[in-house]
């Protein structure tokens, strides 16, 4: 009798089936040796630090006071160190996904999300774009707004869950929800984590620009949607299935009562977690604590034993451990940077290189420069308070809007997040749906150059017509 789907967890691997491909790089051996690079910068590059001067609680770098300190190179041993307090610094996010596991796991086991999505897959009228486009815009407007960032980790099983109901390959569903989400972060909108700050450190009103800022979203949402619809219509032409035998097939697809009772609970908390995000600015931990009530709700709806529903949950974190200790690994590349004072002297060599440049030139100097540093500034917040400070009296001696210059940084940071091998939220979004990196990359970097033309060509409009109000 072929088996329902309903009874196949997601993150499970059918046996037999490996899921390692030549060429695939495995994420921690990534970062580790990004992390041992780090470590060997510090003892090369000159340790230096930016005067800091605090306002409105965050600190942001004197232009010119870049000072000589004394070298703070990381030893081998140090490194290790740097890891467990990467682990411990990032435990909110870490705790994040494991409950996120958690949760989704029971929702798996009750049936009601499985069936839910095999019936909006399978019902007529249904269709690869129209699924696209309405999972798209929604997980965009959350990303341009700021409601979901680093907590996009979360939502990535229901994205796994959803490849396999459309017999699509998980990398499919994965970019679904990460892209979808980061599509919408690169322009911002009315994000106060990054737009929100870097206006405020650039002296501009805030969320000023809003409505060229509309027209960029667009642009970054149009691009990833037709994106993943060309490549859903390649994975049909050329077979390419989930990797899964049973997925997209099941031999019921029923929701009952049941089903919609545990779909609504689970909508409501989730929906309360937007509402408290925006209002009361709730984040990790509170969507941590969502989620186990989530969890507890989900099993006793299902009318599930609480020893149950504690197994289950248990079950639903083991599976999720390989992508939630990653972003502490990634988090200790920056310890080792701070560590070793030595960014603060590569921002500074980098504005200095700027600063001869033309007005067109500098900006995509500047937006080609942010990308870069994100990789080792990997907080967008961070970045604008690293960079804001310095590129801003170089735009203005060059007659580049301060609008502008605050969308060479956004932009840059933006883009760069779909490969930035040290973004632990990346990292660990690729080792949920246990995807290799440089498979990742292959899949991804098509997407990516489109991201950057369309970065360049609204830049290059931004200088042209003094994009302001200064």
């Amino acid at each position: 009798m072929q088996q329902n789907i309903a009874s196949v967890p997601a993150h499970d691997i059918p046996e037999g089936q490996s899921t390692k491909k030549a060429g695939t790089i495995n994420p921690y051996v990534l970062l580790f040796i990004m992390l041992l690079i780090t470590a060997a910068a510090t003892w090369v590059v000159p340790a230096g630090e930016f005067d800091r001067v605090l306002r409105e609680g965050v600190k942001f770098a004197v232009p010119g006071s870049l000072h000589e300190v004394a070298r703070a190179g990381v030893g081998i041993g140090h490194v290790f160190v740097f890891i467990a307090e990467g682990m411990v610094k990032s435990a909110p996010i870490i705790f994040l996904i494991l409950f996120t596991g958690g949760a989704v796991n029971l929702l798996e086991q009750s049936g009601a999300l499985t069936n839910a999505l095999n019936a909006l897959v399978h019902r007529k009228g249904s269709s690869d774009t129209l699924i696209i486009v309405s999972v798209c815009v929604v997980f965009s407007l959350l990303g341009t707004t700021g409601v979901v960032i680093n907590s996009v980790v979360a939502f990535i099983p229901l994205g796994m869950l959803l490849a396999r109901s459309m017999n699509l390959p998980r990398i499919f569903g994965v970019g679904l929800i990460y892209l979808g989400t980061y599509s919408g972060f690169n322009s911002a909108i009315i994000n106060p984590g990054t737009t929100g700050l870097a206006q405020r450190l650039a002296e501009l009103p805030l969320f000023s620009g809003m409505g060229f800022r509309v027209a960029i979203y667009i642009a970054f949402a149009i691009a990833s949607v037709v994106f993943l619809a060309l490549y859903a219509r390649r994975c049909r032409r050329e077979g390419l299935a989930h990797e899964d035998a049973d997925a997209g097939q099941s031999t019921q697809i029923q929701v009952t009562t049941a089903h919609w009772l545990i779909l609504a609970f689970t909508v409501v908390a989730l929906v309360t977690f937007i509402y408290g995000a925006i209002n009361f600015h709730w984040s990790e931990n509170e969507m941590s604590a969502m989620f186990i009530i989530i969890a507890i709700g989900v099993g006793f709806l299902a009318r599930m034993s609480a020893g149950a529903i504690a197994d289950a949950f248990l079950k639903g974190c083991s599976q999720l451990i390989p992508g939630a200790l990653i972003v502490g690994l990634a988090s200790a590349i920056a310890l080792v940077l701070g560590h070793g004072h030595i960014l603060d002297t590569i921002v500074n060599a980098i504005a200095n290189v700027l600063a001869p440049l033309d007005e067109i030139f500098a900006a995509l100097g500047m937006f080609a420069s942010a990308a870069l540093l994100h990789i080792v500034i990997s907080s967008g917040s961070g970045e604008s308070a690293a960079l804001v400070p310095l590129y801003v009296p170089v735009g203005d001696a060059l007659h580049i809007t301060r609008q502008v210059t605050v969308e060479t940084i956004l932009l840059g940071e933006g883009v760069i997040n779909s490969i930035n091998p040290s973004s632990g939220v990346m990292m660990a979004v690729l080792a949920i749906g246990r995807i290799g990196y440089g498979q990742w990359l292959r899949f991804v970097l098509p997407l990516t150059l489109v991201w950057t033309a369309i970065s360049i060509v609204v830049l290059i409009i931004g200088v042209t017509i003094q994009w302001g109000p200064f």
